[in-house]
C-alpha cells in the first residue's frame, strides 16, 4: 500500500500536468477560432472557382492541357497534410492511416508537416519531399507545394496526384479525406468541403440557372483556362491548408480539455484514497492509544 507521502507527491505531479494541458487548451481554443473562421471563410470562394472552371471546361470544345492530361497510373504521388507538433489526438494517425493504404513500392510522399515525415521515414516509404507550413498557412507556402507536384506530373514522373488531409467538420470532428489532385479532370468537380450535394438546395437551382445562360470569354475559353489551372490549384492546396490546421487547433483543443478533465477525475480519486489511508492511520493510533490505557489501568 503507497504511503501518504507517495499519495501527495503524486497529487502534486497530476495537478502540475493539469495546470500545463489546461494551458494548452486555452492556447489551442484562441488559435482554433481564427483557424475556423480563415478555413470557412475561404469555401465560398474555391466553391465559385470550382463553378467557373467546370464553366469554362463546358465551352472550352476539344481543349486540352498538360495538367489535364490522362495517362495509366504506373506511379503516384501522395501529399499528407499533417501537423508539426503531436497532442492533438488521433489526427495524424488517422492520416498516417490512409496514407498506408498506397502501395509503397509504386508512391512517391510528398510530406507537409513533420508528424507525417517521421511515419513516412520510419515506414521506409519514398519521401520525394518535406514541407512546412506556419502556424496560419499563408498562400506562398501553399503555392511551393502545388508547384512541386505540378513539376512532378508535368515531367512525367507521377501519373497522378492525391491528398490526404483532415477536412474540418466541427470542432469535435475531423475526416481524413483523399482528393484527387491532377489531373485537373478528376478534381473538377470536387470541393475541400461541399455543404450541399450537388442536385439539392438552392445552390443547386443557381446552378441549374448558370448553366442554362450561355457565357462568353475573353480572350478565349483555351487562354481563360490555361491561365486559370495553376492558379486555381493554387488556392486549392491553400484552402487545404486552412482545413488541416482548423482541423489540427480543434483536435487538439479537445484532446487537451479531455486531458484535463482526467487529470482532475484522476486528483480527486487521489484524493479520496488519500483521505482513507489517513483516516485508517489515526484510527489505528487511537486504537493503540486506547488499549495502552486499559493496561496500564
Amino acid at each position: 500500500m503507497p504511503s501518504t507521502r507517495d499519495i501527495r507527491r503524486r497529487i502534486r505531479s497530476v495537478k502540475n500536468t493539469a495546470q500545463i494541458t489546461k494551458a494548452m487548451q486555452m492556447v489551442a481554443s484562441s488559435k482554433m477560432r481564427k483557424a475556423q473562421e480563415t478555413a470557412i471563410a475561404g469555401r465560398p470562394y474555391a466553391r465559385l472557382m470550382s463553378i467557373v472552371l467546370r464553366e469554362v471546361l463546358d465551352h472550352a470544345g476539344d481543349f486540352s492541357h498538360p495538367l489535364m492530361e490522362r495517362r495509366e497510373v504506373r506511379r503516384r504521388a501522395v501529399v499528407v497534410i499533417s501537423t508539426d507538433k503531436g497532442l492533438c489526438g488521433a489526427l495524424n494517425a488517422n492520416l498516417a492511416r490512409e496514407a498506408a493504404r498506397y502501395d509503397a513500392s509504386r508512391t512517391d510522399f510528398l510530406a507537409a508537416g513533420r508528424r507525417v515525415a517521421q511515419f513516412l521515414v520510419r515506414t521506409r516509404r519514398t519521401l520525394s519531399f518535406e514541407f512546412s507550413y506556419s502556424d496560419t498557412p499563408k498562400f506562398a507556402e501553399a503555392r511551393a507545394i502545388s508547384r512541386a507536384v505540378r513539376q512532378l506530373f508535368t515531367e512525367g514522373k507521377v501519373d497522378a496526384v492525391d491528398i490526404v488531409f483532415s477536412r474540418f467538420i466541427s470542432t469535435l470532428s475531423q475526416e481524413p479525406t483523399v482528393l484527387s489532385f491532377l489531373p485537373v479532370t478528376d478534381f473538377k468537380l470536387q470541393t475541400p468541403a461541399a455543404q450541399i450535394p450537388r442536385g439539392e438546395g438552392p445552390e443547386a437551382d443557381q446552378e441549374a440557372a448558370r448553366r442554362a445562360t450561355e457565357f462568353l470569354f475573353e480572350p478565349g475559353p483555351e487562354q481563360v483556362l490555361g491561365n486559370l489551372l495553376p492558379r486555381w490549384l493554387n488556392f486549392m492546396m491553400y484552402q487545404l491548408l486552412l482545413e488541416a490546421k482548423a482541423s489540427e487547433h480543434s483536435a487538439r483543443m479537445v484532446a487537451m480539455k479531455n486531458a484535463t478533465d482526467n487529470a482532475n477525475q484522476l486528483v480527486k480519486d487521489l484524493t479520496l484514497e488519500y483521505n482513507k489511508i489517513r483516516q485508517a492511520a489515526i484510527t489505528k493510533e487511537l486504537l493503540e492509544i486506547s488499549s495502552a490505557a486499559m493496561a496500564v489501568a
